[in-house]
């Protein structure tokens, strides 16, 4: 029994001095709630997707049915072309600007750290705030923007911002883009930090301009920050669903329909939860093609740089 026992203790002493048993158990937590919030979920909508189960009502077994009927939806396929749209557009200005902005703010500009303060805002403010705050600006009738062109002569009536199909389109991409700045400007402003003086001393001397700077020092070693960035904002772009929800519903004529909205629609709204989980496991295809991008896009910059075969 005293063996046993001593070797029990000898065991959990090597356990707590062991690096690798420290960290486990410091990842315990998050996995966890990993496997409550995610895993279970996750395996839940895939299962429900294969049944007609409703609201109040269980559902069997039907196989493929759901998402034979969504090969055949109109609306859905209308929904994905709007979701690739979307999170093509938004995603790239996103990145256009908020580059711009980083590199702005990575000069040394009079009330740098204020600056950098108010850019933040867009981002903390809650989503369904800035979408209310843009529903006002997108008023048919009262609009501030189109007060303004019409004080300036540039239209002679007020713009539909959100009741046409094309400008519900523009108006959307448009606010995601105002709220998605900031994070990808502040996370490439601290990539831009990393990156040493030094080199861009020596780029100098040897003749670089600025552009050629940015060219051959700064996009190059920025890209693995980058490629992160671009993940995160495709990700948050393709299944946002707050901002649309609140500003159009996914009207007009479901001209703003997102996967996401047309999912919850079709499962909660409607009721059919099967048909809901069907739309919703339709978009993990999409989510794993922009991470697999990503991923090995990262690998191909660490070979670069000598980092792994």
């Amino acid at each position: 029994m005293a063996s046993s026992s001593s070797t029990k203790t000898s065991f959990l002493a090597r356990f707590e001095q062991s690096r690798l048993g420290l960290g486990l158990v410091f990842m315990l937590p998050a996995a966890v709630l990993l496997l409550v919030f995610l895993t279970y979920p996750l395996g839940l909508g895939i299962w429900l997707g294969f049944t007609d189960e409703k609201i109040g009502r269980p559902g069997i077994f039907i196989g493929l049915e759901n998402y034979e009927y969504l090969l055949d939806d109109s609306v859905f396929w209308l929904s994905v072309f709007n979701t690739l749209l979307y999170t093509t557009l938004a995603s790239a200005f996103k990145f256009a600007l908020g580059l711009w902005l980083a590199l702005l703010l990575n000069e040394n500009l009079p009330f740098k750290a204020f600056f950098r303060a108010i850019v933040l805002l867009p981002w903390v403010v809650p989503t369904v705030l800035s979408a209310i705050a843009f529903w006002w600006i997108y008023d048919a009738q009262f609009s501030i923007v189109s007060w303004v062109l019409m004080q300036t002569g540039l239209i002679d009536a007020p713009i539909n911002f959100l009741g046409d199909p094309n400008n519900a389109r523009a108006s959307v991409i448009a606010a995601n883009v105002w709220r998605g700045i900031p994070f990808v400007a502040i996370t490439l402003l601290a990539g831009l930090q990393t990156i040493p003086p030094s080199l861009y001393e020596a780029a100098t001397l040897d003749g670089a301009g600025s552009w050629q700077r940015f060219r051959f020092v700064t996009f190059p070693l920025l890209t693995p920050i980058i490629a992160i960035v671009m993940t995160f904002s495709v990700l948050f772009t393709f299944t946002d669903f707050q901002l649309i929800y609140v500003l159009t519903r996914g009207g007009p004529v479901n001209a703003t329909h997102l996967m996401a909205t047309l999912s919850f629609q079709r499962g909660i709204s409607g009721g059919n939860l099967g048909e809901g989980a069907a739309i919703a496991v339709a978009m993990i295809p999409f989510l794993l093609a922009a991470i697999l991008f990503s991923y090995f896009g990262l690998q191909r910059r660490r070979w670069q740089q000598g980092g792994g075969e």
